[in-house]
């Protein structure tokens, strides 16, 4: 059987395999949820449509699969690994994160034991014996990063031992409960915290958020760290989660259901959506009404503006699967790259003129 075209190109992970720069997102199939006090999963997904949406994604070429044991609590490992049975393991490439769930009776997320019941678990759901990567959640130690030693000592012991092939961490980024708890001013810069991490834990794999509305202060220097680091990029959140599809609108806001973090994100209500509408016109107006110009647009800008990096679009019916792997980035030209990026930047400036993101941020 002939290989398909890989979307967005090919790229040859540190694991050795080689996958679709185009991967697949599974945080929003694992459903609705909640952790640490808070909803922190999607309440659209359905698990027929999930399972459609992997096989069709196998199938356009994609073989990046990206989820983590806290998705669904579980469940969208689960799914993913009820599709992955049966499909030669050298065929697909597959990533998993650690962190954000802690079992009960356990202290902290990131204890040596716990990280390898979690391990476990994962490999038992996806239904293999190995991952790619093996990523760290968040950047929570334990206090004065007490246990971050200990970590990076069990991660490297899980990649002798062949259970992971690679060790990933996030950018710089904030720990979810640490918006609830701690004020702006209290927070320690989020880029010194990450560069300090990264000097312990030299990761093989970097997760970075980026897409239209990212404000060029979360990625500065990012691209050319990990460049001068020779560490590989997995780009995530390229699509807004949702919001850079133009399917939400001011004139119809989503209603979210519970266990659906988007209930937290004041940027999914009608008075940001008001705000954001006619940039996302302009851009439709910019690039032409073809099929799909919103999605195919900023999946595109993140391949070519990460060369080299994988960049993950999620999803939770196979129909958006369809629309976000036939995303040609040869389509853009370098003035279609320098636009879209102003435009975003200027969106994302009279968003923030509205407020804080989060709704339940601790303000000072």
């Amino acid at each position: 059987m002939n290989t398909p075209a890989r979307p967005g190109g090919t790229l040859i992970l540190p694991s050795g395999t080689t996958c679709s720069r185009l991967g697949i997102g599974c945080w929003p199939i694992g459903g609705p949820a909640h952790n640490l006090g808070m909803p922190m999963g999607w309440s659209t997904a359905d698990d027929h449509q999930a399972l459609a949406g992997l096989e069709r994604a196998f199938a356009l070429g994609a073989n990046l699969f990206d989820t983590a044991d806290v998705y669904g609590h579980g469940h969208s490992e689960q799914l993913l690994g009820t599709f992955l049975r049966g499909i030669p393991r050298h065929e697909f490439a597959v990533t998993s994160k650690v962190g954000y769930f802690t079992e009960p009776g356990t202290d902290h997320a990131m204890e040596p034991a716990h990280l390898r019941r979690r391990l476990e678990g994962t490999l038992e759901r996806l239904g293999v014996d190995h991952l790619d990567v093996y990523s760290l959640h968040n950047a929570d130690f334990g206090p004065g990063d007490a246990l971050l030693e200990k970590v990076v000592a069990t991660l490297r012991g899980f990649q002798e031992e062949g259970l992971i092939r690679s060790v990933g961490m996030r950018g710089p980024h904030r720990f979810a409960p640490e918006r609830l708890t701690t004020e702006p001013g209290q927070r320690e810069d989020k880029h010194a915290r990450f560069r300090r991490h990264f000097a312990e834990i030299r990761p093989d794999v970097l997760a970075v958020r980026d897409n239209l509305l990212t404000p060029p202060s979360a990625t500065d220097g990012i691209r050319e760290f990990s460049a001068a680091h020779s560490v590989t990029v997995i780009v995530n959140k390229a699509l807004g989660q949702g919001l850079l599809t133009g399917k939400h609108t001011a004139a119809a806001p989503p209603a979210f259901a519970d266990g659906d973090h988007r209930q937290r994100k004041a940027w999914f209500t009608e008075p940001a959506l008001t705000v954001l509408g006619p940039y996302l016109d302009e851009i439709r107006h910019h690039l032409g009404n073809g099929p799909d110009p919103l999605a195919h647009a900023a999946l595109a800008y993140c391949l070519r503006r990460w060369p080299g990096a994988a960049v993950l679009a999620g999803f939770t019916t196979a129909a958006q699967v369809e629309q976000n792997l036939t995303c040609d980035p040869a389509r853009l030209t370098t003035d279609d790259l320098l636009y879209l990026a102003e435009v975003g930047h200027q969106a994302q400036r009279a968003l923030d003129q509205l407020g804080e993101v989060f709704t339940d941020e601790a303000t000072q």
